[in-house]
């Protein structure tokens, strides 16, 4: 069994998932979900959901100062793409892993020269376990701006609430959510034609960027979302006829 804890809107949440021959067990704040995952009929692996992870390093580094990025969550490093030596720019990809089965961008919070490479490819590690250390590069210093008088901010919106769940129709499947998270957008609408590995619906969970994928040819029976709403584990996102 695998347990991840996050935060979301500052709201706390332990996740454990215990995965089983037909699906998986998830537990999220001590409530039970099924989750079903449809195995294919060949041996092929499923494709991975790729998703963008922001680098577990300082927001920036003075010229010459150390930084580590570490892994922000637990998983398998399956690629690594920088050497000892080499300078790389704010949002270059440094690595990826896989993790909760997405593969994971770890990518240069600003602008450095790799120190040393710690992880290697095949890897397990663990939330917070060190992969690159880096060493800031100079930038040059612009001078400050004279203050402003803030203006005052509007109050935001509050988030979307999750619309009444779409039965699916006779012989239809249903897109539902891997974990909790936000809707930050939908490629979709009803009647539309889709093809499998096309990026349906796309959600912000655990600080990452998630793009949920078609796994079938078919056409969109129902958008059961709305940007901006919150789901939970398993609720229906989209549905496939």
């Amino acid at each position: 069994m695998k347990e991840f804890k996050f935060k979301i809107e500052g709201q706390e949440y332990v996740a454990q998932v215990d995965e089983q021959e037909s699906g998986a067990q998830v537990t999220v704040n001590g409530k039970t979900y099924s989750v079903e995952v449809e195995r294919e009929a060949h041996t092929a692996a499923r494709p991975v959901k790729r998703v963008g992870v922001a680098a577990a390093a300082a927001p920036a580094a003075a010229a010459g100062a150390a930084a580590k990025v570490t892994a922000p969550l637990p998983g398998n490093i399956t690629k690594i793409l920088v050497s000892a030596g080499q300078k790389v720019k704010k949002g270059d990809l440094l690595l990826t892993m896989e993790a909760m089965k997405m593969e994971n961008n770890v990518t240069a919070e600003f602008d450095c020269t790799v120190k040393a490479v710690v992880a290697k490819v095949g890897q397990s590690v663990n939330q917070g376990d060190v992969l690159v250390e880096v060493v800031g590069d100079a930038v040059a210093a612009a001078p400050a701006p004279k203050a402003a008088p803030a203006p005052k901010a509007p109050a935001a919106p509050a988030p979307k609430a999750a619309p009444a769940a779409v039965p699916a129709p006779s012989g239809g499947k249903s897109v539902n959510a891997p974990l909790p998270g936000v809707v930050i957008k939908i490629n979709v609408a009803v009647g539309q034609a889709v093809k499998k590995g096309d990026v349906l619906v796309v959600m912000e969970a655990m600080k990452m960027s998630n793009d949920i994928v078609c796994e079938w040819d078919g056409k969109v029976a129902a958008v059961n979302v709305q940007q901006g709403a919150s789901v939970n584990v398993g609720d229906v996102l989209v549905i496939i006829a």
